[in-house]
């Protein structure tokens, strides 16, 4: 990687109706059957489904607020890779450089990848970014060609 190159994030909202259709269907499902068994003989299950749709309610929470919108301040809005670290310009204007340990996670679609690092202090940090975060496909093709040698 001979030069420093910068990528601004927007936000993904064709990826954010996705996630609303997969989770919002999912938590009252599983809210509404929760409710139906506890008004049962058995309440062990009820318990179990709150907890689920409890769980499902604040993954896509944090999935929507964080990756799809970038509106919470630890949110990533841009991604700068140099020669020795990857750099992450947060919402709130904070910068987090992930000098050591940097690892690229693809999956299989190529839809989405995952970063994961430790900062200078030695705190691990993850991130996942999704292709319509990026302004054009080239920009999402180029940043995977370029972070093949954190894998």
């Amino acid at each position: 990687m001979a030069e420093s190159r910068n990528f601004d994030l927007i936000q993904d909202r064709r990826g954010l109706v996705w996630d609303l259709l997969l989770y919002v269907p999912t938590v009252i499902a599983l809210a509404m059957y929760g409710a139906y068994l506890w008004y049962s003989a058995d309440h062990t299950w009820a318990y179990l489904l709150f907890f689920m749709a409890s769980f499902f309610f604040i993954t896509g929470a944090n999935r929507i607020l964080v990756t799809r919108l970038m509106l919470l301040p630890k949110a990533p809005v841009g991604l700068s890779l140099g020669r020795d670290s990857v750099a992450l310009k947060m919402r709130n204007g904070d910068t987090c450089s992930l000098i050591k340990d940097v690892r690229f996670f693809s999956d299989y679609a190529g839809k989405s990848f995952g970063l994961s690092g430790l900062e200078g202090d030695g705190q691990k940090r993850q991130f996942v970014f999704h292709r319509g975060q990026f302004s054009d496909d080239g920009a999402y093709q180029d940043l995977l060609s370029r972070l093949r040698i954190y894998k």
